[in-house]
C-alpha cells in the first residue's frame, strides 16, 4: 500500500472517483502516455491493485501539494474540445488532461462535495515534470463547477469553446436515439443551473422536439459563457470556436499557450498539430475520417428552423448567439 505522502507528492496517482457515503476519494496511479490517447480519464481502470487507493476525505482536504499553473478548458460538447486537450501535451511546456471523472462527480455532489474543489483543483495541478502546466478540460456535464473551478484557482485562465449551432446538432443527430435522449437530458441539466424562464408550461416544454431540446441547452450555454465573460471573471476567458480550431490548428494551440502566459518553442506546436494526435479519433481511437457525411434535407431544414427559432430567443433575452470567438 502506497502511503499518503507518496501520493500527495507524485502527480501520476490521479484523484478519481468520490465516495461521499463513505467519506473517501479513490486514487488511480496512471502513466503519462494515458494523457494522450484515446477516451477519457474517467474510464481509465487501473491495471493492478497497485495502482488504486482509497483516502479518506480528511486526509485529502488536508494534504499538503506542490502546486502549478492549472488551466482550464470548458466546452459545450461536439465541438473539438478532447482533440485540444490532447494538443496540449507539449513535451516540457504543459500537459493536457481529458475529462477527469472528479470533476463530474464533485459536480453532482453539490453542496456536499464544494469544500473539496479546492485540494481536487491543487492534485490536479501538480506538474508532471519542471515547469510544466496543466490544462484539465472537464465534462461539459460539469459546467456548473465552472464559476467554483475559477474561484478555486485564481491563477487560472479558461477557454471557453463552442461551436455554431448547425454543427451541434449535426452531431447529435448523428449519434441516433441515444444522441437525441442525450440532447433532451442536457436541457433539463442546463436548465437546473443556467436556466431562464422561456415562457414555456410543461406541456410546450414536453412538445418540443429532440434537437429544439438539445438546441435550447446549447443556446443556454451560450448565454452562461456571455454572462461569464461579463463578470469580475471575464479578463481570464477567451471563447474558441471549434470549427476555427479544426482550421488553425497551430495558431489555435500558440494562442491558448499565450492566454496562459506559458512560452514555448513554435517548432513544438507544430511537431503536435502534425502528430499522430490529429490523425486518431479523440474519443473512439483509430483513424479519424474528416469527411463530414451530408444530412438529409429533411434534417437541413429542421436545423434551420430550430436555428431561427432560438434567433427569437435570444434577440427576445438579449444573448448574441453563438460566443462570439475572440481566442485570436
Amino acid at each position: 500500500m502506497t502511503d499518503i505522502a507518496a501520493i500527495q507528492a507524485d502527480p501520476h496517482w490521479l484523484p478519481h472517483t468520490l465516495d461521499l457515503a463513505g467519506k473517501r476519494m479513490r486514487f488511480v496511479r496512471i502513466s503519462k502516455d494515458a494523457l494522450t490517447q484515446s477516451g477519457f480519464l474517467a474510464d481509465l481502470q487501473p491495471q493492478g491493485d497497485e495502482d488504486a487507493q482509497w483516502l479518506p476525505l480528511n486526509s485529502v482536504r488536508s494534504m499538503q501539494v506542490k502546486t502549478g499553473p492549472l488551466h482550464f478548458i470548458f466546452h459545450t460538447a461536439f465541438c473539438r474540445s478532447t482533440l485540444l486537450a490532447r494538443a496540449m501535451n507539449i513535451p516540457g511546456v504543459s500537459v493536457g488532461m481529458a475529462e477527469p471523472g472528479i470533476l463530474a462527480q464533485l459536480a453532482g455532489a453539490g453542496d456536499a462535495a464544494k469544500n473539496l474543489v479546492k485540494p481536487v483543483c491543487d492534485l490536479l495541478s501538480r506538474p508532471w515534470s519542471r515547469a510544466e502546466a496543466v490544462f484539465v478540460k472537464p465534462t461539459n456535464h460539469a459546467n456548473m463547477l465552472i464559476p467554483a473551478l475559477l474561484e478555486a484557482r485564481p491563477d487560472a485562465k479558461a477557454v471557453l469553446m463552442t461551436n455554431p449551432l448547425p454543427t451541434f446538432l449535426r452531431s447529435v443527430d448523428k449519434r441516433a436515439l441515444m444522441g437525441r435522449r442525450w440532447g433532451r437530458q442536457l436541457y433539463l441539466e442546463v436548465m437546473g443551473y443556467a436556466g431562464m424562464d422561456l415562457g414555456m408550461d410543461a406541456r410546450e416544454q414536453f412538445s418540443m422536439t429532440d434537437l429544439q431540446a438539445a438546441g435550447l441547452a446549447w443556446f443556454l450555454s451560450q448565454r452562461m459563457y456571455a454572462m461569464l465573460q461579463a463578470s469580475s471573471q471575464g479578463p481570464r476567458l477567451r471563447v474558441l470556436d471549434g470549427d476555427r480550431f479544426a482550421l488553425d490548428r497551430a495558431d489555435t494551440v500558440e494562442a491558448v499557450l499565450e492566454l496562459a502566459g506559458l512560452p514555448y518553442d513554435p517548432r513544438e506546436v507544430e511537431t503536435v498539430v502534425d502528430g499522430p494526435i490529429f490523425r486518431k479519433h479523440a474519443k473512439l481511437g483509430g483513424e479519424f475520417d474528416e469527411k463530414a457525411s451530408a444530412a438529409s434535407p429533411a434534417l437541413e431544414q429542421e436545423i434551420g428552423q430550430v436555428q431561427q427559432w432560438l434567433g427569437m430567443i435570444a434577440e427576445q433575452a438579449g444573448a448574441p448567439i453563438p460566443a462570439r470567438h475572440n481566442l485570436f
